[in-house]
């Protein structure tokens, strides 16, 4: 294994598909190996992202321009913070496992009043000064997603409704079909077992390093 630079892999699926499961047994694969990662999601625990987290939670008002900003201005600290971010993280050799990155972006922010081309667009920068290794796609139905959700919580997020997931899930393929071939990108059944799921992953992950 190469441990000048470390890996940097993103989990990405709609609400309620297995991401949080899958990065904990990712994790645990990594400890096994003793290999050092740091582990991180979008929005962020900083200032930028601690507001897109009170927009979802509904507790502050925004417009989707406004929050499609707040997530692109979140992620490029997110990429540079000289105290923890990912780039320091992975120049150092530690690899870097993600919950959601700019396809989540592609799929939760296109919408009438925000294109799918502009958040491509505005995401250049981005991508330039950081690509993942390897994306994986967790993809579990609409349907499956609300039941998930639904089971043991009494409060949904703002893009927590079977239309809302319905309309990301498809602009996540919508944004694969204009990027995808320019990613590392691997699609997992979302509907296998948890261990079919965790061991599909494995082996990509193996793959890379």
């Amino acid at each position: 294994m190469n441990n000048k630079k470390g890996k940097f892999i993103v989990i990405e699926g709609v609400d309620g598909s297995g991401k949080t499961t899958q990065i904990d047994r990712l994790q645990a694969k990594f400890k096994a190996n003793g290999w050092k990662f740091h582990d991180t999601a979008e929005p962020t625990d900083g200032p930028i992202g601690s507001l897109v987290r009170n927009i979802l939670n509904k507790r502050i008002v925004a417009d989707e321009r406004t929050i499609a900003a707040l997530y692109l201005a979140d992620r490029l600290d997110h990429i540079q913070n000289e105290t923890n971010g990912m780039l320091k993280h992975l120049n150092e050799g530690t690899h870097v496992i993600a919950s959601r990155y700019y396809f989540s972006s592609f799929a939760y922010q296109a919408t009438d009043n925000v294109s799918l081309d502009w958040l491509i667009d505005a995401h250049q920068l981005v991508r330039e000064l950081l690509k993942p290794d390897l994306n994986i796609f967790i993809d579990i139905s609409p349907e499956e997603s609300m039941k998930r959700l639904t089971a043991g919580r009494s409060f949904l997020d703002l893009f927590e409704t079977e239309e809302k997931i319905t309309a990301v899930r498809q602009g996540y393929w919508n944004a694969f079909d204009k990027i995808g071939k320019e990613e590392n990108l691997e699609i997992v059944d979302g509907m296998q077992t948890e261990e079919e799921i965790a061991k599909e992953i494995w082996e990509k992950v193996l793959e890379i390093i």
